[in-house]
């Protein structure tokens, strides 16, 4: 009896540590899969409302636009994106409203000429008159993270945007902006043997002056091929500015009927003009409010115009 006793207590105790060998595998894998990264993914995504306003995402490979650029980091770093992936703060990626996911631009702060190329990988910001969100790394190379805000021009880079969406529907690698690496072909470079000669006796060797760059400021930062799907070098690139001016546009128009019924809606309003312009052989006429000094300003007369039942306004940079 004494040793059944023994045996069923050498029982009960090898299968509590089983039990427990199983529950510390389970937390392991379970901490395995929370951790382990997640790829990003080609998206573009379908309408959607944010507080009262429409945005409809599409591929538009002629994008260019002036407005605020704000940052976003702290309170998101290791959240999903919207196309899947892990949000990093310190890599150089961006938030859009419309633009496909990813698509890479070109972000130029108007204000000091620092300009720089980041991916769009989620959805924002959705302030009402701020047209992109930067990462707090492309803030800081842009010289704006202690603002908070700056004047900007948004370009698309049509051919790397193609390429990376190309890629990334056909499950490749990128390994830099625009660049597909398979895995199936071999991309190894051969073997070159090399070697200088002599000028000709008699003749002077040819000195080739090299030619103008641009000057360019570069850091370089690795990124963890775990984490992101792009590998981005960070290059910030000097470009002349020109004085700028802050509006808040209400609104443009095919038809200048509708401009000047609008303007008058706002007449309240001071500095409010209808001005015209030519795009793709059509002219327009728009509604726009300005010139404003302050950015804090522009927000409040773009809330109020908002309100008056002008959905799709804006803060707009000329």
């Amino acid at each position: 009896m004494y040793k059944f006793f023994l045996l069923l207590i050498i029982f009960f105790l090898g299968g509590c540590a089983q039990t427990e060998l199983l529950v510390h595998t389970a937390k392991r894998i379970g901490q395995s899969e929370k951790q382990t990264p997640k790829s990003g993914r080609y998206k573009i995504g379908s309408p959607y409302q944010i507080k009262g306003v429409w945005y409809y995402p599409a591929v538009n490979y002629n994008y260019k636009e002036t407005g605020i650029a704000s940052w976003y980091g702290p309170g998101f770093d290791g959240k999903i994106t919207a196309n899947g992936e892990i949000y990093d703060q310190n890599a150089l990626t961006a938030a859009h409203r419309t633009l496909p996911m990813p698509s890479i631009v070109q972000v130029t702060n108007l204000e000091n000429g620092r300009s720089i190329k980041v991916t769009i990988n989620d959805r924002g910001p959705y302030a009402f008159g701020r047209i992109i969100d930067m990462s707090r790394r492309g803030a800081q190379l842009l010289g704006f993270h202690r603002k908070g805000t700056a004047r900007v021009k948004v370009e698309i880079l049509p051919d790397k945007s193609r390429m990376l969406a190309h890629s990334l529907k056909n499950g490749e690698t990128i390994a830099k902006f625009g660049t597909p690496i398979r895995k199936d072909i071999n991309v190894s470079k051969p073997q070159v043997a090399s070697g200088s000669l002599e000028p000709p006796s008699g003749t002077k060797p040819k000195i080739i002056k090299p030619k103008y760059r641009p000057k360019a400021t570069r850091f370089v930062k690795v990124v963890n091929e775990s984490k992101n799907q792009h590998f981005q070098e960070e290059v910030v690139i000097k470009k002349p500015i020109s004085p700028t001016n802050i509006y808040v546009q209400a609104g443009a128009f095919t038809r200048f009927d509708y401009a000047n019924r609008t303007a008058a809606r706002l007449s309240e309003l001071k500095n409010i003009s209808v001005t015209s312009f030519k795009a793709k052989g059509k002219e327009f006429f728009r509604v726009r409010v300005g010139p404003l000094t302050a950015l804090e300003n522009a927000d409040q007369i773009l809330e109020r115009v908002i309100r008056s039942g002008f959905n799709n306004a804006r803060i707009v940079v000329d």
